[in-house]
């Protein structure tokens, strides 16, 4: 399969099929048998009532900064004081990892860049690939940063299928940068390697395929 840098609007047919952002296809393709299924369908019903609500904005902003002002967290543990009482355990849960990756930049001489969205197809299924935020670097260097905030660890599969559309894409999203993918919670981040592109593509053309069949099935 080419690699998937089409965009829906050069596609106009593509109007009644499903869409994806990158972190619920990344989350479907993580899924296995019977989970797929009831992970597509509870999407479905959230697309449908327009549920879903992302706790994490202030906390990105805050870590963006505390990167700007070259400040060891400090930003980190303010948000963590002043955020909705109901995101103070969430937020505790994720501030430490993130000072943690604060440090393994730090006196690398990075700043924050803005990224763009790309609007790919993997198949026949429109997804919205994206990254948090960009840093460049003093020596040249450019990355696109996606964080994952989830109590489990990104697995094998995850972590490929998210730095493979990020760098399929990276033409729209941050031009010349590496994808990097961050597990927030234990400050680890992943980079990917460049090689395996064209399985990689075999193999998410065919979970886009089970997703839009999913997603199109008639609900009982």
């Amino acid at each position: 399969m080419p690699t998937p840098q089409a965009t829906v609007a050069d596609t106009p047919s593509t109007a009644a099929l499903p869409y994806a952002t990158l972190l619920a296809f990344t989350r479907y393709v993580d899924r296995s048998g019977p989970a797929k299924a009831a992970f597509v369908g509870k999407l479905r019903k959230q697309r449908e009532t327009g549920g879903g609500f992302n706790p994490h904005s202030r906390l990105i902003k805050a870590l963006k900064t505390d990167i700007d002002q070259h400040t060891p967290g400090t930003h980190l543990v303010e948000v963590n004081d002043v955020v909705d009482p109901r995101w103070q355990r969430l937020y505790a849960s994720l501030t430490a990892g993130a000072a943690s990756y604060l440090t393994s930049i730090e006196g690398q001489g990075c700043r924050v860049t803005r990224t763009n969205d790309a609007l790919a197809m993997i198949g026949s299924l429109p997804v919205r690939i994206s990254a948090h935020f960009g840093l460049r670097y003093d020596d040249g260097r450019s990355e696109a940063v996606r964080l994952h905030f989830d109590e489990d660890p990104p697995t094998a599969d995850l972590i490929m299928a998210t730095l493979h559309l990020l760098r399929a894409n990276m033409d729209q999203i941050l031009p010349h940068a590496e994808p990097v993918l961050v597990d927030v919670r234990r400050g680890i981040a992943y980079q990917s390697e460049a090689t395996k592109g064209a399985d990689v593509d075999r193999w998410l053309t065919g979970e886009a395929a089970g997703f839009a069949a999913m997603w199109n099935a008639p609900q009982h």
